[in-house]
């Protein structure tokens, strides 16, 4: 049976039981869980911490914890807690002046734009770099008030995660994204149909004009639907 837990006892609440070599231990148990969880940020992405940087949002995390568990488990000393926080918080200090002074690893570690659409086509490898799919960017640009890709000059994925999006002005005939596919799904065609109005692929937005018939498959992505694209009318600033 472990000894009951003596309150306000000042030795086990600052200093603990552990011998002095722990705190080294500490110093660099802190080392290694930080660039493993950066890592792991990092081979995530950033969608899931919009408005944070990566540095930003795992000294958040890391500050979280160690004040966490300071405040509740008895076995665990104030000084090992204040530890913690002060290297996390001076490793985080060190990543601003590297990162300023060092552009390279700015990118290496916050990592960088995306180009999503280009002119109204949607580039899939990038799609598929950037772990995005369409319903997720289709979403997005509904939110700035876009009805279909033909609207959309250029597109990116800031390295924050966020989108940003440029109009083009007029707009062209593209891919429509509104009303949502999962609320009225839009006809669909498939390869060798007689184009006699202009069709854009469902999968990237390229537009078929009239003329012919529709590929075996997409020369941009290589889907085989097809849908009537539309044209919206041009918006003034």
């Amino acid at each position: 049976m472990e000894d009951p837990v003596v309150p306000f006892d000042l030795t086990r609440m600052f200093l603990g039981t552990d011998p002095a070599l722990f705190y080294l231990e500490i110093v660099f148990r802190t080392l290694v869980i930080y660039i493993y969880s950066l890592l792991l940020i990092r081979w995530v992405g950033g969608r899931g911490i919009a408005q944070m940087s990566v540095v930003e949002f795992l000294l958040v995390i890391a500050l979280g914890s160690a004040v966490g568990d300071a405040m509740f488990y008895p076995e665990v000393p104030l000084f090992h807690a204040m530890l913690v926080i002060t290297c996390v918080v001076a490793i985080n200090k060190g990543l601003d002046i590297l990162i300023f002074r060092f552009k390279p690893l700015e990118k290496a570690i916050d990592g960088g734009s995306a180009e999503m659409i280009v002119d109204g086509v949607i580039d899939p490898r990038t799609m598929r770099a950037s772990n995005i799919g369409k319903n997720e960017l289709f979403e997005s640009l509904r939110e700035q008030g876009y009805v279909q890709l033909g609207e959309v000059r250029r597109a990116y994925l800031e390295s924050s995660g966020r989108f940003s999006f440029f109009r083009i002005h007029p707009p062209r005939t593209g891919l429509p994204i509104e009303p949502p596919w999962d609320v009225s799904p839009p006809p669909k065609y498939g390869p060798g149909t007689q184009i006699i109005k202009p069709l854009s692929c469902c999968e990237c937005g390229m537009v078929c004009e009239g003329g012919g018939t529709t590929p075996p498959s997409c020369p941009r992505c290589g889907g085989t639907g097809w849908t009537p694209a539309v044209v919206s009318a041009q918006r003034h600033s």
